[in-house]
């Protein structure tokens, strides 16, 4: 049963346990792995597909029959929901895309910014005990808006050697270039590193498990990577306004994720904390992944009273969690205090789920308290910026000393030369 705390008895390191640093033995097997797609490649591929996946493949890559096939036997209506779902993602992240600047507001002098997409970007999609077709159309959809020129998904193939079926309906609306039957580790190696058929990108999005989660890390360097993300977590803020099965309902949409998923309520109400605790008991029992969320619950779960809305708040920006959730009568009141959350639920008929799927804004969003200094993948994470400067001779000239003199106050005389030799008459 999930337990309730009060909030000033709880010091901020003890509220939630979010240590996602792996154990030793999964370091070591992520290293293994890695090194074995390095020195094997495909071979390599196709020997953990069998290992892990039960997948017997010939080849990794998704040929187009698979896809054409997948599409056509998806249910008419869930394509449509795909194609709906994917409009108000693309529309929502179109407006994320930043103009290039110009500034010439100096005779003699241009300066400015300018937006490049990254070349190739990596999709992970995961295909373990659930399927994820909201994931291909979060991660690769921003990138095509951002520009990018070509975006590669791998996803882990089942025991029948085939691709889930929604998974590669949501890639065909998507807009995928290459998908590779690839999954865990090994999956990240080949992105970072390239192999016969998979070819290195430049960036790695997209999430998975520990193993995954290890492995971005490790490659961190040779490409980017969006996050290190943790375990699934919602914070839901509600009052005594709230309908206690509703919040229930909220707080079970993430436990059923993982048994390390991290449900909490933040309330100022015993009679809410109590009605909650009641409705999860009734509630678990009823889903079928109850084995997962009655582990979550248990584990994780934590149903945290404070004296008044203030200190609720002050409960909120100190878990800074992945998903919140403002269940009161007014939540744009309390909108511009909220310092840190990854996704952010206004109101009562705005459950986490319809953010997950529909509405626009990314379900890929900061875990594990990184909402105090990172953001929801976008458009942002498949784009570079370089600056540029432009000056005349006569503008140089007229700064020379002064950029000299700065140099020289560092002790680095061969910048400061690198200026005023221009003006020099022997020169």
């Amino acid at each position: 049963m999930i337990r309730i705390y009060e909030f000033d008895a709880l010091k901020p390191e003890k509220i939630l346990n979010r240590d996602i640093r792996a154990e030793a033995d999964v370091e070591a097997t992520v290293d293994a792995i890695i090194a074995d797609v390095r020195a094997r490649g495909d071979a390599a591929l196709l020997a953990y597909a069998e290992k892990f996946d039960h997948a017997t493949l010939t080849g990794v890559r998704v040929e187009q029959a698979e896809l054409d096939e997948a599409f056509a036997a998806s249910d008419p209506e869930f394509i449509k929901t795909l194609q709906m779902a994917a409009q108000n993602i693309r529309a929502f992240h179109q407006q994320q895309v930043h103009k290039n600047f110009v500034m010439n507001d100096t005779p003699g002098i241009l300066l400015g910014q300018k937006y490049t997409p990254i070349e190739r970007a990596g999709v992970y999609v995961p295909g373990g005990t659930a399927a994820y077709p909201s994931t291909v159309l979060m991660d690769v959809i921003p990138a095509k808006v951002a520009g990018v020129s070509e975006i590669v998904m791998t996803t882990p193939a089942g025991p029948g050697g085939k691709v889930n079926p929604s998974i590669l309906a949501a890639a065909v609306i998507a807009g995928i270039d290459k998908i590779f039957k690839v999954g865990g580790a090994q999956a990240v190696a080949a992105l970072a590193y390239g192999t016969e058929s998979v070819p290195a990108v430049d960036k790695i999005v997209g999430p998975g498990n520990i193993y995954v989660a290890t492995a971005k890390r490790k490659v961190f360097g040779k490409v980017g990577i969006d996050m290190i993300a943790g375990p699934s977590e919602i914070l839901v803020l509600a009052d005594a306004t709230s309908n206690p099965a509703w919040v229930a309902a909220d707080l079970l949409s993430q436990a059923e994720h993982d048994k390390l998923a991290s449900p909490v309520l933040v309330t100022d109400s015993h009679t809410l904390a109590t009605a909650v605790q009641a409705e999860l008991e009734r509630q678990i029992p009823q889903l079928p992944r109850a084995a997962i969320a009655r582990a979550s619950v248990d584990a994780n779960g934590k149903i945290i009273v404070t004296d008044d809305i203030n200190k609720a708040i002050d409960a909120v920006n100190t878990i800074a969690p992945e998903h919140l959730e403002i269940c009161v009568d007014d939540p744009f009141a309390l909108l511009n205090r909220i310092k840190n959350a990854g996704s952010i639920f206004l109101g009562k008929n705005v459950p986490e789920a319809l953010g997950d799927y529909f509405a626009g804004p990314n379900h890929t969003l900061p875990t594990s308290g990184t909402a105090r200094f990172s953001s929801p993948l976008g458009v942002d994470d498949f784009v570079k910026k370089s600056s540029f400067i432009y000056y005349t001779r006569e503008a140089l000239g007229a700064v020379q000393t002064r950029i000299a003199d700065f140099a020289e106050h560092e002790g680095l005389h061969a910048h400061a030369r690198s200026v005023t030799i221009r003006f020099d008459d022997d020169q």
